[in-house]
């Protein structure tokens, strides 16, 4: 589960392999200006750029920003289709930014549920940015955790049927291999923009043991300064998976500590 961490000391500690963010807030930083729900989307599509560019080139891994849920599809269709549009203006405009960044592209939900257009623009992103060796960029899109886990479960039961998995072998690293993505480390550290205390049905199984850091500040507002705050204070934080760290043991019962 536990990974050594990465040492930045000019951030003043650890530095995650795996960065997650839920990007919350376009709707109120649009009203809070008296604009249509629509504007903060847009606003929100320069905080993904900057963002994604900024964990690029800081050396993160991978970062997984949540785009789109499966419950985002009962919004007014107008701005579903919005957000459609600007999925696929996103990823059509960005391929050279992507590139020169060496990021790669991988997307991750119910993506046949996607409209075709965006999700053709979709895959011949990722196809494009296959190659590239860089941070590993997931989209998640028409995702919910428990669909995630749900069709997780179908897909291992009829494994089970067809007599290619043993139900009484199943644990949790079967699970994982039904996932999204198994792949991809848990990420160590989950922001959430815009003030709400709550996860939102994203990455509940992978997010388990992650750092929670949430700031008031609206998607559309954050930026490289608000990204450092929060990875400043992911460095101060001391990671026990459940356990204890070795200056935490009781002298009198750990084994060291034995007569």
């Amino acid at each position: 589960m536990s990974r050594p961490p990465i040492q930045r000391p000019d951030l003043g500690g650890p530095f995650p392999e795996h960065l997650a963010i839920v990007m919350d807030g376009n709707g109120r930083w649009a009203r809070r200006r008296g604009l249509p729900r629509v504007k903060g989307h847009s606003a929100g599509v320069d905080s993904v750029r900057t963002i994604t560019t900024s964990c690029a080139r800081m050396g993160v891994a991978s970062l997984t920003l949540y785009a789109f849920s499966v419950e985002n599809w009962r919004r007014p269709s107008a701005e579903v289709q919005t957000l459609m549009r600007l999925l696929r203006v996103f990823l059509w405009r960005e391929r050279r930014t992507l590139m020169e960044n060496g990021v790669r592209l991988r997307c991750i939900g119910r993506l046949d549920d996607l409209p075709p257009r965006a999700l053709r623009t979709l895959r011949e992103t990722e196809e494009l940015t296959a190659n590239n060796d860089g941070m590993l960029l997931r989209l998640a899109l028409s995702y919910g955790s428990r669909s995630e886990v749900a069709d997780a479960l179908t897909a291992a039961a009829r494994d089970v049927r067809a007599g290619r998995l043993d139900p009484d072998s199943v644990d949790e690293e079967t699970l994982r291999r039904y996932l999204y993505d198994p792949e991809t480390p848990d990420p160590d550290l989950l922001i959430r923009t815009g003030g709400e205390l709550r996860l939102s049905n994203f990455l509940l199984w992978q997010a388990s043991y992650a750092e929670l850091y949430v700031t008031d500040q609206c998607w559309p507002d954050f930026r490289e300064e608000q990204l450092l705050e929060a990875l400043r204070d992911y460095a101060g934080r001391r990671r026990r998976y459940g356990g204890l760290l070795p200056d935490e043991t009781d002298p009198a019962t750990s084994p060291q500590g034995a007569s």
